[in-house]
């Protein structure tokens, strides 16, 4: 394979995909799925957008001072503050880029930028110049590029490359692009561009028609592009970004066709699946290609029938390629310390002090003892919990009882801490979540819409716990409470008491649109 064949893969989980409303990740969570990408071989990492709050800077820097083997990222917008403030906390990397960009398109510059063309342009330049100050790897995207003026875009970024951008990132901001128009689109802008040479092309696709991976593949086979901007579960804005997985998988297996080289570990695709669902609480629907509980299983009688007889009858992917076979049942209540703490490592948790071990392996055991088998996946329960825990939260689930019987108003006692002050109160409702919920606002009082609420299995089993997720909406402000335990009514206050301590935080994001 020649370098024309190497297809880079730029990761934008903890930017875009943060952009889900209520998908905000704290410091530590980012670091440990920033660590998981980099097991898979992620090119590169866009870790966030350093300018957008200070919490962003510390989690970017965090990660270029923990990463080793990718590339780490941040995203600014064109003007020497975000710049600068990018490059700061990028130091720490062994490797980094500055990913500027500003809007082209005639709708954007005029009603969002409230600029001319000339003026967008000058400051693309202006800005590449600048942050050429910081490092070599700079990449540049024209926002909304898929409804810019062809001639306008060609001007903006023949400049940009002649100015030292390395990386040109064409973006289907709004998801507006078909594959075949997008392709032949960045083909023409390459053939146009007299130094469209000196760069790499890239692709940054959203979901909003269903179409950002086959746009994607589209602006690789057909327009040439070289790096694809993808997420992991295809999580992002609106209807989400490129999936990682499927556009992995699908060069990976139609490597006949597609005829590209990857760097990527495919094995540790749904560890990386399932962390980023855990942590976000966004859950991987079932049928979901490649990372869905159902992509490799078969209910036909024929289909059974085949794979008995051949697997590749009706499989055109073995699961143990992209990680299924992988988290098998490794704890359980005769485990030592040890062992936890290895099986941490392995999965990419690492806690900042032995006490923190230590408040781990209390957890594991008290769960052990009421579950005899403990996945990968309750382990990352337990830390995800602690990680909220150590954000000083302001709500604490302590205790609950419920009482349910067919015909009687189900009602909930629960007891909790508000800002370290205990408090009891009682609750009825239509069935025991409602009680629980109504229990917790009565002494809470927050206002909350409760706009989603969501179960999911976190392993296999009647054993299982059950992982809550909860979506709280109030002022316009938008969270994900997740709480998880072998007791679902359980799970259910603590969702609910997590997304109270989420709105209950000053902290803002304030991200923008790409």
């Amino acid at each position: 394979m020649t370098d024309s064949n190497r297809l880079i893969i730029f990761d934008t989980t903890l930017r875009d995909g943060e952009q889900s409303p209520g998908a905000s990740m704290t410091k530590d969570e980012k670091v440990r799925i920033a660590r998981q990408l980099e097991r898979m071989k992620v090119d590169v990492i866009e870790a966030g957008f350093a300018a957008a709050s200070p919490g962003d800077f510390e989690a970017i820097r965090a990660i270029a001072a923990a990463i080793k083997d990718s590339t780490v990222c941040s995203l600014s917008r064109a003007n020497e503050r975000d710049i600068a403030r990018a490059a700061e906390a990028l130091q720490p990397a062994e490797r980094k880029r500055i990913h500027t960009f500003i809007a082209t398109s005639p709708l954007h510059m005029k009603m969002k930028l409230r600029m001319e063309p000339e003026q967008v342009l000058e400051q693309a330049m202006a800005a590449i110049r600048y942050a050429r100050q910081y490092t070599d790897d700079v990449e540049f995207s024209p926002e909304d590029g898929s409804r810019s003026d062809e001639d306008f875009l060609c001007r903006v970024l023949e400049s940009v490359i002649a100015e030292g951008a390395t990386t040109i990132n064409f973006p289907d901001t709004v998801g507006y692009a078909v594959p075949e128009v997008f392709g032949q689109t960045i083909r023409r802008l390459r053939e146009r561009i007299p130094n469209s040479d000196k760069a790499i092309w890239s692709v940054h696709c959203h979901n909003d028609l269903g179409l950002a991976v086959a746009n994607s593949l589209a602006g690789v086979m057909i327009g040439g592009a070289r790096q694809v901007e993808c997420t992991i579960n295809g999580l992002g804005e609106r209807a989400g970004n490129t999936a990682l997985e499927e556009l992995v998988m699908a060069v990976r297996t139609r490597s006949d066709y597609f005829k590209l080289q990857l760097g990527i570990d495919t094995t540790q695709i749904v560890a990386a699946s399932k962390m980023v669902s855990q942590i976000t609480g966004f859950a991987v629907q079932p049928n979901k290609a490649v990372v869905g509980a159902n992509a490799f299983a078969h209910a036909s009688g024929i289909h059974q029938d085949g794979i008995l007889k051949a697997r590749e009858t009706y499989e055109i992917m073995r699961a143990e390629d992209v990680g299924w076979t992988a988290n098998k049942i490794v704890l359980g209540k005769l485990s030592g310390r040890n062992a936890f703490k290895a099986r941490l490592q392995e999965l990419g948790i690492e806690l900042e002090s032995e006490a923190d071990v230590n408040a781990a392996f209390g957890r594991f055991k008290e769960l052990a003892d009421r579950k005899s088998e403990i996945f990968d996946e309750d382990i990352m329960a337990l830390v995800s919990e602690e990680d909220h825990a150590h954000e000083g939260e302001f709500y604490h689930f302590v205790s609950l009882a419920q009482r349910s019987e067919t015909g009687e108003t189900p009602s909930a006692k629960v007891v909790f801490s508000m800002d370290g002050k205990e408090v009891t109160c009682e609750g009825e409702g239509d069935g025991p979540v409602d009680a629980t919920v109504n229990a917790i606002e009565k002494e809470a009082a927050s206002g909350a819409e409760l706009v989603l609420f969501s179960i999911n299995a976190i392993s296999n089993g009647s054993q299982s716990q059950g992982e809550v997720t909860m979506r709280l909406s109030r002022a316009g402000r938008i969270v994900n409470g997740v709480g998880s335990d072998p007791d679902i009514i359980v799970a259910t206050a603590k969702a609910y008491l997590s997304g109270l301590n989420k709105l209950h935080s000053k902290v803002e994001r304030v991200n923008p649109q790409q």
